[in-house]
C-alpha cells in the first residue's frame, strides 16, 4: 500500500506524522519505550494539541528484538494473535544522554539520542538494517476514517529480499508490492494460498511483522532503497531476527513461531490420486493401483479426492455409497497392498450435508450479525463455514475425522481455507473477521493435525494442506495449489516452493505435471523428474488421470527410475528431513541458503539444493536444454558419475531419463538397500558413498530410523593419500569411494572394484585406505 507521491509528496487524503523529537525514555524490566513528538519541540506550547508516538523495544528470545510502534493504546484489543514461543534471554540495556540500546545475544538495536528518532540494528559488528529519520509514520485518512502505521527499513546495495510465503512471482521480491492476504488464485498470479509476513534478506537477517490481518509490503517499490510494511490501525509490531547465517535466522524465526513436525517416512514416497472431476469407483482405483504394481512402479499413498463424498454434500465425511458401497473393505484391500490412504476434506458444510442442520442448531458454523448462518453458493450450494473459534465445533469436526481414521484413513488433504469472509461475519469468541481471514487456516489445519497425532502418534501425522499462515509450518505437508500443465507453471511452482521454504516451511509438494488441463508427454516426464526430487511427490490432476501409461511408455520408465531413486536416497533424505524440522529450514533450499557467500547464488530460482549435499536443476523444455550453476568446488553427477569443477555455469542437453543432479565434494552420502518403498530399515545394508574428499577435510553421515533415532553414525577423514573411515551402527554397511578405482591398501576392510569406485566392506568399526 502506497502513501507517497514520488519522493517529496504525500498522496491526496493522507496525513503522515513521523516520530521526530525524542521527549522521554521509560525503562521497564528488560524493555524500554521511547516517546517521540512528531515535530521539534522548542517551547512548552509545542507540546499541546500534538501527537506523541511511542516505540517499545524488547526481546522474547536471544537474537530476536521486538519493536512495537503505537499512537493510541486505548483501543479494544482484537483477537486472534499468532501463537509465539519465547525463551529466557539476557537483555542488556544502555540508557544515557547520548545512546539508547538494547542487546539480545549478538543482536543489538541502538538509537542516537542526539540525531532525532532513528534506529539501527547490528548483529555483532555487522550492520543489518535500520529505520532512518522520518521513516516510521502514523498515517491518517480522515475522509475514510482510517489510520495506518508504516515502517520503512533500509535496503542495502546488492541486498535481496526473499520469502513472504508461497509466492509465484519472481523469487527475489525487490520491486514488488505484496499484500499478505490468503486467496485462492492458482499459481499464475500474484495471489497466494500461503501468506507469511516474514522476509529473509541475503544480508543475513529476517523481519517478521506480527499481524495476522492484511500486511502490505512495498519491497524496494514505493521507496527503492527501503522495505516498507504497513497495517491498518494504531499499532505496528515487528521483530528483527538475527543469526550467523540465513539458516540460523530461519532457526530463530521458527523457534519463535513453531518448529515443523517431522512427517512419517512413508509420506516421502509416491502419491497417486483419483484426480478431481474424473469418474472413478473401486474398479478404477484398483485398475490404477494394480497397473502401477504390474509396471514395477512403487506406490506409497493413494488419495481419494472430493468425489469420495456425494456431490452437493461436501463435507459430510460419508462415503458415496452408490460408488463405494463397502468403504471399510475398500480401504482394507488397499492397505493389504501396502498403501497408505489419504482423503480430501475442507472446512465447509454444504446445506445438503447431513451435518448442516446439526452444525446450525449447535452454533458450530459462522454466523451473520443478525444471528443467521453465513452461507453462499460459491463452491458448494448453501454452504456454511465451520467456526473453529468454538471449542465445541472443533470437537464436533474432529469427531468426524476420528471415525475416518478408525476406518483406515491415514492422512487428510486439507483443501481450501482461503475464502474466509470478512463482511457481516460473527465468530463464536468475538474474533475480528479481518484478522481471522488469514488466521482461519491455522485453526483448521491444527484441528485436523491434532486428530492424526492423537490417533496415530507423534511423527505419524501428516496433512496435505493448501493454505497456511504463520505457525502453519507445524502441520506439514503443504502443496502448491492449482498449477497448469505447462513448463511455465512448473517453473512458477518451483519459485513458490522456494519462497515458502525461506518462510519457515520445511516440507512442500506440487501437482506433478500440473493440475489444470492435461500435460503433453514431455512436460509430464520433465515434471516427474522434478517431482520425485522434491520433499513430497504427488501425481494429481483436475479432469484427467495422471498414471504414466496414459502419456507414453517412456513416461512409465521415467517414473520408475526417479521413484526408485528417491526411495534409495531415503537414508539421506529422512535424516535431512529431521534436521530441517529441527532447524526450521527447507529440504528444498534456494542456492543462496546453502551458499550465502557466493553472490551468483543470490537470485537463482531454477535450481536448488535437495538437503545440504545434492544439487538439482530441473529441465523446463521439451528439447532437454538446461543452463545451471555449480558453486566452487568439485561436483559429481549422481546419475552419471561425471566430475565437474564448480564456480562456473554449464549449458547441456539431457534426455528424459536424466537431468543435472550433483553431489558436492566432501559428502558421505547414505544410500539405502531398497528402492521399492520409502519406509524400510535404513541401517540394514546401507552404502555410504564418499564424494571427492579433499585433503584435511572430514565428511560425515548420520542415518536415523523410522522413529527418527540415530542408527548409523559415520565419518571419513583424509590426510594426504590416506582416508580413515569410522562407522558405528548398521548391518552389512559398505563404503564406496566414488571415482577412486584403485588403492594401495585397505586396513580393517576388504576391497573390491565397483562400477562407481572401490567398494569397502569393514571388518570392524573403522578402516584406513591408502590411495
Amino acid at each position: 500500500m502506497k502513501f507517497t507521491d514520488g519522493y517529496w509528496m504525500v498522496r491526496d487524503g493522507y496525513n503522515l506524522q513521523n516520530p521526530v523529537d525524542i521527549r522521554d525514555v521509560v525503562q521497564k524490566d528488560d524493555s524500554f519505550t521511547v516517546y517521540a513528538a512528531t515535530k521539534k519541540v522548542e517551547k512548552r506550547g509545542d507540546t499541546l494539541n500534538a501527537t506523541l508516538l511511542k516505540a517499545t523495544y524488547s526481546s522474547p528470545m536471544p537474537n530476536v528484538i521486538r519493536v512495537r510502534l503505537n499512537r493510541h493504546a486505548g483501543g479494544v484489543k482484537q483477537t486472534p494473535e499468532f501463537e509465539l514461543y519465547g525463551s529466557e534471554t539476557n537483555v542488556q540495556i544502555t540508557n544515557n544522554d547520548d545512546l539508547l540500546a538494547l542487546q539480545s545475544g549478538e543482536l543489538k538495536v541502538s538509537i542516537d539520542r542526539n540525531t532525532g528518532f532513528a534506529s539501527e540494528f547490528h548483529y555483532g559488528t555487522r550492520r543489518l538494517t535500520g529505520s532512518a529519520f522520518r521513516r516510521a509514520a502514523h498515517i491518517e485518512n480522515k475522509a475514510q476514517g482510517k489510520t495506518y502505521f508504516r515502517e520503512q527499513l533500509d535496503l542495502g546495495i546488492g541486498e535481496y529480499v526473499y520469502g513472504l510465503g508461497e509466492r509465484f512471482t519472481p523469487f527475489v521480491k525487490n520491486g514488488q508490492t505484496v499484500d499478505i492476504w490468503n486467496e485462492d488464485g492458482g499459481t499464475s498470479s500474484e495471489q497466494s494460498y500461503k501468506n507469511i509476513p516474514f522476509y529473509l534478506s541475503n544480508k543475513g537477517y529476517g523481519v517478521f511483522v506480527n499481524h495476522p490481518e492484511k500486511v502490505s509490503f512495498e519491497v524496494a517499490s514505493e521507496n527503492v532503497s527501503k522495505v516498507q510494511f504497513s497495517v491498518e490501525g494504531e499499532t505496528l509490531e515487528y521483530f528483527i531476527i538475527g543469526g550467523e547465517t540465513p539458516k540460523d535466522v530461519l532457526d530463530n524465526f521458527t523457534k519463535l513461531t513453531g518448529k515443523p513436525a517431522l512427517p512419517p517416512a512413508w509420506t516421502f514416497g509416491l502419491w497417486l490420486t483419483t484426480s478431481f472431476t474424473t469418474n472413478y469407483d473401486e474398479e478404477t482405483v484398483n485398475h490404477f493401483v494394480d497397473g502401477m504394481s504390474e509396471r514395477d512402479l512403487p506406490l506409497s499413498v493413494f488419495h481419494f479426492d472430493c468425489f469420495w463424498m456425494k456431490e452437493y454434500q461436501w463435507t459430510d465425511f460419508e462415503w458415496d455409497k452408490d460408488v463405494f458401497p463397502d468403504p471399510a473393505g475398500l480401504l482394507k484391500r488397499l492397505k493389504d497392498k501396502g498403501l497408505k490412504i489419504c482423503v480430501w476434506i475442507n472446512p465447509y458444510i454444504a446445506e445438503k450435508s447431513v451435518l448442516f442442520e446439526e452444525g446450525m442448531e449447535n452454533g458450530y458454523l459462522l454466523k451473520r450479525k443478525d444471528g443467521s448462518v453465513w452461507q453462499w453458493d460459491m463452491w458448494q450450494a448453501g454452504m456454511g463455514i465451520v467456526d473453529f473459534t468454538n471449542p465445541a465445533a472443533v470437537k464436533w469436526y474432529q469427531s468426524k475425522l476420528e471415525e475416518l481414521v478408525d476406518q483406515g484413513v491415514d492422512c487428510f488433504k486439507t483443501d481450501f481455507g482461503e475464502r474466509i469472509p470478512v463482511e457481516d461475519v460473527v465468530y463464536f469468541d468475538g474474533s475480528d473477521p479481518v484478522k481471522m481471514h488469514n488466521y482461519y487456516t491455522f485453526q483448521y489445519n491444527k484441528a485436523v493435525f491434532e486428530v492424526l497425532e492423537n490417533k496415530l502418534g507423534k511423527n505419524e501425522a501428516a496433512l496435505f494442506a493448501r493454505s497456511a499462515t504463520v505457525g502453519g509450518q507445524q502441520f506439514p505437508v503443504h502443496w502448491g495449489g492449482d498449477c497448469s500443465s505447462t513448463y511455465e507453471s512448473m517453473a512458477e511452482s518451483l519459485r513458490g516452493g522456494l519462497s515458502l521454504g525461506v518462510s519457515g516451511f520445511s516440507f512442500w509438494s506440487h501437482d506433478i505435471s500440473g493440475f489444470e488441463q492435461t500435460a503433453p508427454a514431455d512436460v509430464y516426464k520433465r515434471w516427474v523428474q522434478f517431482g520425485l526430487l522434491s520433499s513430497h511427490s504427488r501425481l494429481h490432476g483436475s479432469d484427467s488421470y495422471r498414471v504414466p501409461w496414459l502419456f507414453d511408455e517412456e513416461a512409465v520408465d521415467v517414473l520408475r527410475k526417479f521413484t526408485k531413486l528417491k526411495n534409495s536416497l531415503m537414508p539421506y533424505l529422512f535424516n535431512q528431513a529431521a534436521e530441517s524440522a529441527e532447524r526450521g529450514i527447507p529440504m528444498m533450499r534456494p542456492m543462496f541458503l546453502e551458499f550465502p557467500e557466493d553472490p551468483t547464488c543470490a537470485p537463482l530460482d531454477l535450481q536448488y539444493m535437495f538437503g545440504d549435499s545434492i544439487l538439482v536443476a530441473p529441465i523446463f523444455n521439451e528439447q532437454g536444454d538446461v543452463t545451471y550453476y555449480l558453486p566452487a568446488g568439485k561436483w559429481t553427477g549422481l546419475l552419471d558419475g561425471q566430475v565437474k569443477e564448480g564456480g562456473r555455469w554449464y549449458s547441456e542437453n539431457y534426455d528424459f531419463m536424466s537431468l543435472p543432479v550433483f553431489v558436492r565434494a566432501n559428502t558421505l552420502l547414505a544410500v539405502g538397500a531398497q528402492d521399492d518403498k520409502p519406509d524400510y530399515d535404513y541401517a540394514e545394508g546401507v552404502t555410504l558413498h564418499l564424494f571427492e574428499l579433499e585433503d584435511g577435510q572430514t565428511a560425515s553421515a548420520n542415518v536415523i530410523g523410522l522413529d527418527a533415532k540415530q542408527v548409523v553414525e559415520a565419518s571419513a577423514v583424509r590426510s594426504g593419500g590416506e582416508i580413515k573411515v569410522n562407522v558405528s551402527g548398521g548391518q552389512n554397511v559398505k563404503i564406496v569411494l566414488r571415482g577412486i578405482t584403485s588403492a594401495a591398501g585397505a586396513e580393517g576392510a576388504s576391497q573390491e572394484a565397483g562400477e562407481q569406485g572401490i567398494v569397502l566392506t569393514l571388518t570392524g568399526g573403522s578402516a584406513t585406505v591408502k590411495l
